[in-house]
């Protein structure tokens, strides 16, 4: 072991953190003291000024700017007593991570004297530098300006003595440069279509809210073994490194007792969270050593995502206190299950009523199964597009591999509303129903809250499952923003339920009862959409046959999957809901191919790095040493002992000077591959050469890379191993 790595292992094993003691604290009292949510806003406004604020949260409608400098007064005296020095608009570029440029409320007075200052204008909107930003060719370098707009939905809250300000982010020619934007714009989309078809069954709905409850995978290691790996440190996962004689296949780890020094890191975090209004509730190991999940209650969508985004921050800057680093990439380490983070997605109304939520009445069935059946009938219109949404370079290791789902999109509902769907296919005709099969069905219907929610199973293999009350994506990657795949879920669902009401209303004007053309057009839905759904086992090679027969798309790279973001389907459901124009969505498609490119580049780099100046050296020194002593037992022995004495070392010499020349010939062919894909200047074409070219070079590379680490003394092996990073010391 070489005297860095005896170090890095030194300091983890020796590495003493306090645990952090709950010291009494009431979650209640805590929770959302850095938010300036409603308690806050009746604290700080005017009673007139609160209730017009709640309306235009609760509405969606336009702030009036002559209440705009009260609101900001306010919300900066309430920062200011929360020790805040600073504000920021807060925001979601097309990077995939937070963004937020700090103004000091300080502002020079007469002599000495200085004053904090926030006015209106500051709180609506200010002006970032768009030019730095993917945007995929909507802004040029020398074209600068963007603008950043207040989101009053999500409120805003101190953070590290600086006052957030969650707001959109849009380019001076109006086009969406952030996730914000179109998730808002899809949100209303989904609420105005909702309402309309939930007027068929309850004319007090007047608001439905897409919500959202993730839950979070990730990895934990010693900060001393992240850094003696450079390729954790600049790709977030391990490029080379066999795997660890142990590791999860005891199965011991998941939902195990949590280790002390990841027992005070949670605390930590989760106390900031609180007091940040996330509502953590869960945490657990996970199947991988070092893997663990958490997951908080459900919340409106937008929300939702703003403290994914802000709770991922966070938990990176508390991981530094307790000497760990957190690895959010979806593959950190080969052969182990690999990070997801599961988006549980459902709509409620304003009643209070959850449209997922099977009823006690037949009406309220009717219901759940129109926004059931609909939802299904999206995702099988559109599958191709939400595989879109999930297709990332660090994705492509880990869908399909362990317990990750397929890339293949299907639609797990559970064997007793398959049986449901099987009545409705059969006994709805196309010929008039009697009143009696109306009632039969509708008794059918109402006896489904009896037996759904104990008698369903879960598909842990199904990517977009039932699961009680609401539907969960589970191909969304464990670093990636949740806006994308949700914004076109709330889309397509959204065009959808458009369809939806001008099919059930042309048979209502054809002088169907309502209730009846609810059930033909239902019925046509299951039937048309029935091939998506699957019961089985989604890792099996049989579903992957199967799956071809029933016309799914298995689309296994990130390349092929995002072609689906400019199909003419796409725009037409796009324009539709009004959510993205085609030159956003032309914008997205080629900058979703750049960040593909580019992390493949890295990883292609590192990789070369690694084999040339780590290994190779490595493996060249201890061959030095084999040979030393080849030849000093030459000296010694007789010829036929000798031969004897000197076989193992012999043949250990050889086996390692054959990785050594394999791995030189290979690193150079991938050099020789990244320099012919560099000069392509077209993003796609570029993206598929990295792709098809330059990628599949990694795992033959890490072949002979991981049978030297075996061979190599481990006394000189430079990087800290799988069996020394998956166990938390």
């Amino acid at each position: 072991m070489t005297t860095f790595r005896k170090e890095a292992l030194q300091r983890a094993l020796t590495r003493s953190v306090e645990v952090n003691q709950d010291n009494g604290i009431n979650v209640s009292e805590i929770f959302s003291s850095n938010v300036f949510g409603k308690e806050a806003m009746r604290e700080y406004l005017s009673g007139e000024i609160y209730e017009s604020l709640i309306h235009t949260i609760n509405e969606g409608v336009t702030i009036d700017r002559r209440i705009a400098d009260q609101v900001a007064a306010a919300m900066k005296a309430w920062a200011l007593s929360k020790g805040a020095t600073h504000y920021t608009h807060w925001f979601h570029p097309l990077n995939g991570a937070t963004a937020e440029k700090h103004d000091a409320f300080f502002s020079p007075g007469e002599g000495v004297r200085s004053f904090a200052k926030f006015e209106g204008s500051q709180l609506i909107q200010q002006e970032p530098d768009a030019s730095s930003f993917p945007s995929g060719g909507i802004r040029n370098t020398f074209e600068a300006r963007g603008y950043t707009a207040w989101d009053p939905t999500s409120p805003a809250f101190v953070y590290n003595g600086t006052l957030c300000i969650p707001t959109i982010f849009i380019s001076y020619t109006g086009e969406s440069l952030d996730f914000k934007t179109p998730l808002l714009k899809s949100i209303n989309a989904l609420d105005k279509a909702a309402v309309e078809v939930c007027q068929y069954f309850d004319k007090n709905v007047t608001k439905v809210f897409a919500t959202l409850g993730w839950e979070q995978e990730y990895f934990l290691v010693d900060e001393a073994l992240f850094y003696a790996r450079p390729d954790l440190v600049l790709t977030g996962r391990t490029l080379i490194g066999n795997a660890s004689a142990k590791d999860q296949q005891m199965e011991d780890h998941y939902f195990g007792s949590i280790p002390e020094r990841v027992t005070a890191y949670m605390k930590e975090f989760e106390i900031e969270a609180w007091r940040l209004g996330i509502p953590v509730k869960t945490r657990h190991n996970e199947v991988a050593p070092n893997q663990f999940e958490l997951a908080p209650v459900f919340e409106e969508v937008n929300l939702s995502i703003d403290h994914n985004q802000l709770l991922m921050d966070l938990m990176s800057r508390i991981a530094r206190k307790h000497f760990f680093r957190v690895l959010f990439h979806e593959k950190p380490y080969s052969g182990v299950n690999g990070s997801g983070k599961h988006n549980n997605w459902s709509m409620a109304t304003n009643t209070g009523k959850n449209l997922l939520g099977p009823g006690k009445t037949p009406k309220t069935n009717l219901q759940f199964l129109t926004f059931f059946v609909n939802t299904i009938k999206a995702v099988h219109d559109n599958a191709a597009l939400l595989r879109a949404t999930i297709a990332t370079a660090g994705n492509e290791h880990r869908l399909g591999a362990n317990e990750a789902p397929p890339a293949i999109i299907s639609v797990f509902i559970g064997e007793q509303l398959t049986k449901v769907f099987n009545d409705l296919e059969k006994k709805v005709t196309k010929e008039k129903m009697s009143p009696d099969l109306k009632t039969d069905l509708k008794l059918n219907i109402g006896k489904i809250p009896q037996i759904i929610f104990d008698n369903t199973d879960r598909n842990r293999t199904s990517p977009f499952a039932f699961t009680g009350d609401k539907f969960e994506f589970r191909p969304v990657g464990a670093s990636a923003n949740c806006s994308p795949s949700m914004i076109v879920l709330n889309t397509i669902v959204a065009n959808q339920l458009i369809n939806f009401k001008k099919d059930v209303d042309q048979l209502i004007n054809e002088e169907a009862d309502k209730d009846e053309a609810i059930f033909k057009v239902l019925r046509n839905y299951i039937i048309c959409s029935k091939n998506i759904l699957f019961e089985g086992n989604g890792y099996g090679d049989e579903w992957i046959k199967e799956s071809k027969k029933r016309g799914l798309p298995n689309i296994k790279d990130t390349p092929r999957a995002l072609e689906a973001y400019i199909s003419e389907k796409t725009r037409k459901i796009f324009k539709i809901t009004n959510v993205l124009n085609d030159r956003e969505l032309e914008a997205r498609y080629s900058i979703e191919y750049e960040i593909y490119t580019k992390m493949l580049q890295i990883e292609a780099r590192v990789l070369g790095d690694l084999a040339l100046n780590h290994v190779i050296p490595t493996a060249l020194k201890y061959q030095n040493l084999l040979l030393e002593n080849v030849q000093g037992l030459k000296g010694i022995l007789p010829d036929k002992e000798f031969k004897k004495q000197s076989a193992y070392q012999v043949e250990l010499i050889t086996e390692i000077s054959g990785h050594i020349d394999s791995i030189g010939e290979l690193v150079q062919d991938l050099i020789n591959a990244r320099r012919k894909a560099n000069v392509i200047e077209d993003f796609k074409k570029k993206a598929v050469e990295y792709c098809d070219h330059v990628k599949p070079y990694f795992e033959k590379i890490r072949s002979h890379v991981d049978k030297l680490e075996i061979l190599v003394d481990d006394e000189l092996w430079p990087l800290p191993k799988y069996r020394e990073m998956l166990f938390i010391k």
